[in-house]
């Protein structure tokens, strides 16, 4: 690969992407140029990622290239496991003129701040196991803490809840992208998401990351433990027993409460 154009290209989803572009400087390092194509809602924070490869937007003329890989096969090249995984955290960075931006609209906090994400995209196959109805973290929502949606799409029925307790402040139409979605994050005192890509960028940035999982998860994070090996930051919520959200959110409030 010394000397030669290698194409790196995303094949899965936006989170996918965030968790396993820490590869692509890895790649760089050998004597290897990088042509990384990434989809619109991720090419402002892919600036950020360490290198002087060459982003291309997806749908757009690609340069000359020797080799390719999707991007989901790079842990795979690199032979990795479990105690080589990268994991110089944050390996993403948000926008300093954002987070100025996000400081003000917010103003002056008087409570630490949560960011909450409880569904993903509707389209996604495992979305029915994935996703919590909002309105089950009501109990969370009596605690002295200040809740932001961090989500750029909010379901009909989540909109109506939200509208009628008045309990979580909306900001999706300031996300134009996940650069905003990143600046946001970071103004928040911890993130707790279900299992979605704005997971995988709080993770990515280093923000304390509390993860909501179903009873069987993704294989990224494994069975049986707390942490993630990806993730350091993160502290992983299981089900007891399948669809059984009630106990994640009962184990939430308690961990909650011992905060205050």
């Amino acid at each position: 690969l010394v000397g030669k154009t290698l194409l790196v290209y995303p094949e899965q989803g936006l989170g996918d992407f965030i968790q396993f572009c820490r590869y692509v400087p890895l790649l760089e390092q050998l004597g290897t140029q990088i042509v990384l194509e990434v989809r619109p809602p991720l090419l402002a924070i892919m600036a950020t990622l360490a290198g002087n490869f060459t982003r291309v937007e997806t749908g757009k003329p690609l340069p000359n290239f020797d080799y390719y890989c999707p991007l989901m096969s790079l842990p795979l090249a690199f032979k990795t496991t479990m105690d080589t995984i990268p994991v110089q955290i944050p390996y993403l960075y948000t926008d300093p003129d954002k987070q100025l931006a996000w400081r003000e609209r917010l103003g002056e906090k008087t409570k630490p701040r949560i960011g909450l994400v409880w569904s993903g995209s509707t389209s996604h196959i495992k979305d029915p196991i994935r996703s919590i109805p909002l309105k089950l973290f009501e109990p969370l929502f009596k605690l002295p803490f200040e809740f932001h949606s961090l989500q750029k799409e909010i379901r009909r029925e989540d909109t109506a809840f939200i509208a009628r307790s008045g309990a979580i402040i909306t900001n999706h139409h300031l996300l134009a992208d996940f650069s905003d979605t990143g600046a946001l994050i970071d103004a928040m005192d911890l993130v707790i998401s279900v299992d979605t890509s704005v997971a995988h960028l709080a993770g990515a940035l280093g923000k304390k990351l509390w993860l909501l999982l179903p009873f069987m998860p993704d294989f990224r994070w494994l069975l049986d433990r707390k942490d993630s090996p990806w993730y350091p930051t993160a502290t992983l919520f299981r089900q007891p027993t399948i669809d059984d959200w009630q106990s994640v959110i009962d184990e939430l409030d308690n961990k909650l409460s011992e905060t205050i």
